[in-house]
């Protein structure tokens, strides 16, 4: 009985297949761990400016608290003023959401 081997081109055409998946296989997990290591880092960073937003409330309150002689008054001031951007924001809504609908998928889909 003859050992039969297959054709080198056979064994060529496996190896080339096998590196293809693990290429396959690294990109994905490379993908999958950029868009998480960015999704990290994004959170972060609006944790920060939300906290230094906050505080800047307060002292824009306080602030004109007592420039208009009471604190409730100026935590009102800033109160209304939220309240304002609230409502146009909402007036605005459809068309804020394209924007930030298309940043989101840059994000996702960036090299």
């Amino acid at each position: 009985m003859e050992n039969q081997t297959p054709p080198p081109i056979i064994d060529q055409l496996k190896d080339y297949a096998e590196t293809r998946i693990k290429l396959a296989k690294y990109q994905a997990i490379e993908g999958g761990t950029s868009i998480a290591a960015g999704l990290i880092a994004d959170v972060v960073v609006f944790l920060f400016s939300l906290l230094a937003f906050i505080f800047a409330s307060f002292t824009v309150a306080y602030l004109l608290g007592s420039l208009l002689g009471a604190t409730w008054i100026g935590f009102g001031c800033v109160s209304f003023i939220y309240l304002l951007i609230a409502l146009i924001v909402k007036a605005k809504k459809q068309s804020l959401e394209l924007p930030i609908v298309n940043a989101i998928i840059r994000k996702i889909f960036k090299n």
